[in-house]
């Protein structure tokens, strides 16, 4: 479709504005259908002339629009109707594909579920957890606090449990970032996280990395723009594989030390990695959010994960948590402290610890063999660089092999396919040869 609707036209239908106002009543234009998807906006400068505002005013209720995926555009380029919904829908995780047997789905990096623990003992265990069924909001359970302190990369001021990793960024960034701040991440990096810094309605400044991480001056040159926090993973990058040694944390921790932004340590791969945790926590105790997930290794169905940081963060990160769940279930606060604790469990932890890195190494043995450099990491899956990432997905897919686009895992323009490994049991070879296919023979 190709319809403009003219300011005189739109501003005849808005009785509100202010920048609220115009923005709900757009939405329910657009809802009932008489901005249909794909129609054209009036500029921003038309439309507040006429509606009497100044053009400030018109930009903040697209720039709400623009936030719920109701509109898209900016610009030159024009603005136009996206969706006609108001629910915010994660551009990067909603529009992963679902495929069928036949298929070899290699697109999402997700534990095998013949390598997590048995949870049978641990959920009778904690059927007698500390304070069960009260509607006291626990932070943490005494007991998981307990398996934890033994482990943890530095002595923070306190503990908080979640329901996941993604759900700690997120209750994180919404109770310390403002909407329309910044907020400074590592590129690539996780798509979830670049779906929940879009839907707060904050600005994403990408800091370049290579494979020891974060580059230092890429994060002093975006540190100067004031961005609200830094998220990167120290530990096992769960994209690139890649891990951010001694001399670089040090590095990074001296450009750092000049800003008085949050630091958001996401340890998502978690103890599956053959690394050592990692943090700055010891250097920045006021400043760092460090978030230790257990989906991957104890089974995503825990939806647990853990995080610490100062008592005041933690305060206001439980404050913004109070409007949802307000506090994580005790039964799975108590089912990952027993596992933690479970000699048998750790044995298998170690065992799928040492499965997924064969497996990994297995595939990026063969693509080396095949032309195909990809640098030395862990984790569950290889970020494989590519001439074209259309045409590798096509021809991935016309083997039935299924792989995550680059795009998704970044904000500036990439050419990489994300392969899971850690599914992958056989067929290296096939799959290789299909990789090198399409990674080496895009279009000229």
């Amino acid at each position: 479709m190709d319809i403009t609707f003219d300011a005189d036209w739109l501003a005849m239908r808005l009785r509100e504005r202010t920048a609220r106002g115009i923005a709900v009543e757009t939405s329910t234009l657009i809802r009932s259908g008489a901005l249909p998807i794909g129609a054209r906006l009036p500029t921003v400068r038309d439309l507040a002339f006429k509606l009497g505002v100044s053009p400030a005013t018109v930009s903040e209720a697209w720039s709400e629009l623009r936030r719920q995926k109701m509109i898209s555009g900016r610009g030159r380029t024009g603005i136009w109707v996206f969706g006609n919904t108001v629910t915010p829908r994660p551009a990067r995780m909603g529009s992963v594909g679902h495929f069928g047997a036949e298929v070899l789905d290699l697109s999402l990096a997700v534990p095998d579920q013949d390598l997590l623990p048995s949870l049978e003992g641990a959920l009778s265990h904690a059927a007698r957890a500390e304070n069960l069924n009260s509607y006291e909001r626990t932070p943490i359970l005494s007991e998981l606090r307990g398996a934890l302190e033994r482990r943890w990369p530095y002595r923070p001021e306190t503990f908080l449990a979640t329901n996941g990793g993604y759900n700690a960024i997120y209750s994180a960034l919404h109770a310390l970032v403002m909407p329309g701040a910044s907020v400074a991440i590592e590129d690539p990096t996780a798509m979830r996280i670049l779906d929940i810094i879009e839907d707060l309605g904050a600005e994403i400044l990408p800091v370049e990395c290579d494979a020891e991480g974060p580059l230092p001056d890429s994060l002093k040159k975006v540190l100067q723009k004031g961005p609200t926090a830094f998220i990167y993973q120290p530990r096992t990058h769960s994209v690139t594989g890649g891990a951010v040694g001694e001399s670089r944390l040090a590095e990074l921790a001296a450009v750092l030390a000049a800003s008085d932004c949050f630091i958001i340590e996401d340890d998502g791969v978690g103890d599956v990695s053959p690394l050592p945790p990692v943090s700055l926590g010891a250097l920045f105790p006021t400043r760092v959010i460090h978030i230790l997930s257990f989906s991957k290794s104890l089974g995503p169905d825990l939806r647990l994960a853990v995080l610490s940081s100062s008592i005041n963060v933690a305060k206001q990160i439980q404050s913004y948590r109070s409007f949802s769940s307000g506090w994580t279930s005790r039964l799975l606060q108590a089912t990952t402290a027993w596992l933690l604790n479970d000699d048998e469990t750790t044995r298998m932890v170690s065992r799928a610890r040492t499965i997924y890195a064969e497996r990994r190494e297995s595939l990026t043995e063969r693509l080396r063999q095949r032309g195909i450099d990809i640098p030395s990491g862990d984790g569950l899956c290889v970020w494989v660089p590519v001439e074209s990432e259309q045409y590798a997905l096509v021809t991935l897919a016309a083997r039935r092999i299924a792989v995550l686009p680059g795009t998704k895992c970044s904000v500036k323009p990439t050419n990489h396919i994300r392969v899971a490994t850690a599914i992958l049991t056989e067929d290296f070879d096939f799959v290789a040869d299909s990789i090198k296919l399409a990674a080496l023979n895009g279009p000229k």
